[in-house]
């Protein structure tokens, strides 16, 4: 773990997962409100703080699975804020920071390509095969947005189908799982909080598919 105190590391921690709250709970009272699962552009712009901030965490845990789960979904989140109309509306300096910054923090970070590796993969802390498993669920995790900008850039907007939260709840799960073995309270609950709004989707869009069969 990064030689800075544990207290600053789980703050950011904990600050990147209450921004990742934030989203979901806002998406999940809105969708309650409407009546049907929606994906409303606070939804997006949370992410991407979250996951900036996500990102330093995993650096400062020197988690590997952290880092690439984060960096996978970031660009997912600014073409939704594009599909939203949000993006044409920053300014061109933000979208520039925006853009830039995932690309700068992997350059500070491959700049010893040996110590990055020792950290990453040779770390007494985090035996290898964690570091495949804690991946593997990040990957899958953040597959469910990869799965919802296909979805999404074929129908030319910004939604959130049923697949998107099926995928959730599996890779939640894992990413849970290895959280325990890490020992790791801000994936803990992080990811527990967003079971109950993964299956109340689900929930919401089976409602509205039996309505519109009724109909």
């Amino acid at each position: 773990m990064s030689g800075l105190p544990h207290w600053i590391i789980y703050t950011v921690g904990f600050a990147a997962q209450l921004f990742f709250a934030g989203r979901t709970l806002f998406q999940w009272l809105y969708s309650e409100k409407k009546k049907e699962v929606t994906s409303p552009s606070t939804y997006w712009g949370l992410s991407v703080i979250g996951a900036f901030l996500m990102f330093v965490y995993g650096v400062m845990r020197d988690d590997f699975s952290i880092i690439l789960g984060q960096l996978i979904s970031y660009f997912v989140y600014l073409w939704n804020l594009d599909a939203k109309g949000v993006w044409s509306r920053l300014s061109k300096v933000l979208r520039g920071v925006l853009i830039l910054t995932p690309f700068v923090a992997v350059g500070l970070l491959l700049h010893d390509a040996r110590a990055f590796v020792a950290n990453m993969f040779q770390n007494e802390d985090i035996p290898l095969w964690l570091v495949v498993f804690g991946s593997a669920g990040q990957i899958i995790f953040t597959l469910r947005f990869v799965y919802q900008w296909f979805y999404s850039h074929r129908l030319h907007e910004s939604v959130l189908p049923r697949g998107f939260w099926i995928i959730s709840l599996i890779g939640s799960g894992v990413i849970v799982a290895y959280g325990i073995f890490r020992k790791d309270p801000v994936l803990i609950l992080g990811q527990s909080f967003g079971f109950v709004a993964y299956v109340r989707n689900l929930m919401l869009g089976f409602k509205k598919d039996k309505g519109h069969a009724e109909t």
